[in-house]
């Protein structure tokens, strides 16, 4: 990590409009929040851009943003610092700060108002488990165990499952496709932009630019209270509960409830994927940056972005209607495929359902990912190259999203025993929803 001195001392060197701090491992949290303390003591008045692996929206909003009073601004990836820089650098830069702290303001309010709601212990949220009607469904075996890996597979097989209103959220557009192109306010840059993206889209395909990968498995498995057990592995998958009181009769939910119980007879399935847009996204930005053209360098990282994602449904399709074969009869558009109007669920180690990222490293060794893909984990576990995508597929049709949006120190020494980690290491991995 660069010390905060050296940062500010070459701030004022090179008078610079913003800087920029990017927190690729869990220390650099603490260390951003030190560096805009400092930058308020020393009282500076431009802003600071937040990104990297290891920081969220939430995170800038409750921990950094209350220590500087001059514009901290969290940039999910790089592709969104364009849009950003240029609305720091504009006459308009006032009214923006002001929309974001507004924003992290009311993220702040949310977070103490969720912190204020009750959580019921660990064992209590047990017995308050989701459970599946296991006497009548009968789980559907994969046409195959183990797994496949499927390499250069052609983009003009996975363009139609392109999800674009991400590709104009990264831009700076808040409104979904196709209606920013609708939109008066909106659709005369949206359509230049879209038409920019569109065009290097096809270039992309016509010089074969993307290098697309998929590796697909399906492993036996039943569940033993919040573990998933893999029988032909002896591996054991390890998840979260819900510990948030709830009203009414709804459940706390873990992924483990719909993987069938190991004692209800059922002989039951889990799926992992890894797909990515390829290495030579990565490789072909830099050749635009190094040619001074950051536009394209950013745009082909959006798109290889947009590639990933969709080669994830078109796989998960496949998965549903054939390789699984659980919802053979499955008739759904891209809207539909957007919407998630299909059976099942593809949860991703490091989301809210799984929050653990460190869940990766089985995922990656069941797929043999080294062999196959050969994607890589950074030591934050990103996955590299960062055009890819990698999660875990349930058939059960009750299985759906939810959000582990705190747990106490309980669950937690729970979770770190049965998972032999230490706590204080877990506590660095998903810190943001550990209530101590």
């Amino acid at each position: 990590m660069v010390p905060a001195n050296i940062i500010l001392d070459t701030a004022k060197k090179e008078k610079v409009d913003m800087i920029g701090l990017s927190g690729l491992i869990t220390p650099s949290l603490d260390e951003m929040i030190d560096v805009a303390k400092e930058m308020e003591n020393q009282k500076f008045d431009i802003p600071v851009l937040i990104g990297g692996a290891t920081t969220s929206k939430k995170h800038t909003a409750i921990k950094i943003n209350p220590e500087y009073s001059s514009g901290i601004i969290h940039v999910h990836d790089a592709s969104k610092s364009v849009s950003v820089s240029q609305k720091l650098m504009s006459e308009k830069k006032s009214v923006f700060k002001n929309e974001i702290n507004e924003e992290y303001e009311k993220l702040k309010d949310s977070y103490n108002n969720n912190k204020a709601t009750k959580l019921i212990s660990l064992e209590e949220a047990r017995k308050n488990k989701f459970i599946c009607d296991w006497d009548n469904y009968n789980p559907t075996k994969p046409t195959f165990e183990g797994v496949k890996y499927y390499d250069n597979i052609p983009a003009e097989e996975i363009v139609d499952y392109i999800d674009w209103t991400p590709f104009f959220n990264a831009w700076g557009f808040n409104s979904r496709y196709p209606k920013v192109l609708e939109n008066d306010k909106t659709k005369n840059e949206a359509q230049k932009l879209f038409d920019d993206g569109t065009a290097l889209l096809d270039q992309a395909i016509k010089e074969k630019w993307f290098d697309a990968k998929a590796t697909i498995g399906f492993f036996p498995a039943n569940s033993s209270g919040d573990d998933i057990i893999l029988h032909n592995k002896q591996l054991n998958l390890y998840n979260l509960r819900q510990q948030i009181a709830k009203r009414g009769k709804k459940p706390n939910y873990c992924l483990s409830d719909f993987i069938a119980p190991i004692d209800s007879g059922k002989k039951d399935w889990i799926g992992g994927f890894a797909v990515t847009a390829g290495f030579n996204v990565e490789k072909i930005g830099q050749d635009f940056a190094d040619n001074n053209d950051d536009y394209k360098s950013i745009m082909i990282k959006v798109l290889g972005d947009r590639i990933a994602e969709a080669l994830a449904e078109k796989m998960h399709e496949k998965v549903r209607t054939e390789l699984w074969g659980y919802s053979k009869n499955e008739c759904l558009n891209n809207k539909d495929l957007i919407k998630e109007k299909y059976v099942g669920i593809r949860p991703a180690p490091g989301y809210p359902s799984c929050p653990d990222h460190s869940e990766k490293l089985a995922l990656f060794d069941l797929l043999d990912i080294a062999n196959n893909s050969k994607l890589k984990l950074t030591e934050s576990y990103a996955v590299y190259p960062a055009s890819s995508v990698s999660g875990w597929y349930f058939s059960h049709p009750d299985s759906r999203y939810f959000g582990i949006s705190r747990i106490d120190e309980e669950q937690l020494i729970d979770y770190a025993d049965r998972k032999k980690m230490e706590k204080e290491r877990l506590i660095k991995i998903f810190p943001q929803v550990i209530d101590l």
